[in-house]
């Protein structure tokens, strides 16, 4: 008798989270086929709406190495070795100012290329107070 009760209270456990992994699986799998509930009778959208396009992930030619810039697409071994070579760039379109880069593939990757300079750094020495100077200050305590 212990072990039918035993059987039973593992197929009914195996059971009940078989059907709680089923039913949390199932509107996942919906969305990813692109299955959604039906529209709202008042709402009236167009079937075919585009998706707005991923944003690119700009690189930065003052910093990139030669294997991120070789991945851009129009960007050859060639060209990818010669823009570090060139360093530092004040703006992307150095790159055809210095004829780096040919007017023609330019145009093709201007648009996932950024030229970011170094942040500049306060040079003014540090220059610490006197012991005296809280004394003759008049806006801190004494």
């Amino acid at each position: 008798m212990q072990r039918f009760w035993r059987n039973a209270t593992t197929y009914i456990s195996a059971l009940t989270l078989s059907a709680a992994l089923a039913w949390t699986a199932e509107p996942a799998q919906k969305a990813a086929a692109g299955l959604t509930s039906p529209p709202k009778a008042g709402a009236s959208k167009p079937a075919n709406i585009p998706k707005p396009a991923a944003k690119q992930k700009l690189v930065d030619i003052n910093s990139a190495t030669y294997g991120q810039l070789k991945a851009i697409p129009g960007l050859g071994a060639a060209y990818s070795a010669r823009i570090p070579a060139n360093r530092p760039y004040a703006n992307k379109s150095q790159l055809v100012s210095r004829k780096v880069l040919p007017e023609s593939v330019y145009a093709k990757v201007k648009d996932r290329l950024i030229a970011k300079q170094p942040k500049k750094v306060d040079k003014t020495p540090y220059l610490p107070q006197s012991p005296h100077a809280r004394k003759n200050s008049p806006s801190l305590p004494q």
